[in-house]
């Protein structure tokens, strides 16, 4: 595809998603969450610890929490017909394990089988549950927090 081709290329799931944050979820994008990388059964978002700090120099706990659950949307955005299902949040639970005072970067997967069974139980009986555990770690690779997610594909109109 040459450069004078407007409107054939699909752009990355991460520049779709984070061309929408700002209006889907603003307080994210406020705190700096960044997609890098989506696509079907795997998600990776970031956040910078500038602008982002506690009262003891430690990035702050809910913004810990947030770019490990946007996760959950990154992955139900890549894996499943966004025309027909949309992902909401039922639970999510987070362990936190060091104090960051670096970037984080959250990482998810959702395995091959698990997306077959969730999107045909979604096409069955218009919404499916599922579970998506996350790790987040600081620029040195060192575990910050842990989370897991009960998240739920809903057929719009549901």
């Amino acid at each position: 595809m040459s450069d004078n081709e407007v409107g054939t290329a699909t752009p990355p799931l991460a520049d779709v998603i984070n061309g929408a944050l700002e209006f889907t979820i603003p307080a994210a994008h406020r705190m700096g969450v960044r997609a890098l990388e989506v696509r079907p059964g795997f998600a990776a978002t970031t956040v910078p610890a500038e602008g982002n700090a506690n009262h003891f120099g430690a990035i702050y706990a809910g913004v810990l929490f947030t770019v490990a659950e946007i996760l959950g949307g990154a992955i139900a955005i890549a894996s499943f017909d966004s025309a027909e299902y949309y992902p909401l949040v039922k639970d999510l639970r987070i362990a936190f394990r060091k104090p960051a005072r670096t970037d984080v970067r959250a990482e998810a997967t959702l395995g091959e089988e698990e997306i077959a069974r969730i999107t045909a139980e979604a096409a069955a009986n218009g919404k499916s549950d599922f579970t998506l555990r996350a790790v987040v770690t600081d620029a040195d690779g060192v575990l910050v927090a842990e989370t897991e997610g009960l998240y739920q594909l809903r057929a719009h109109g549901k």
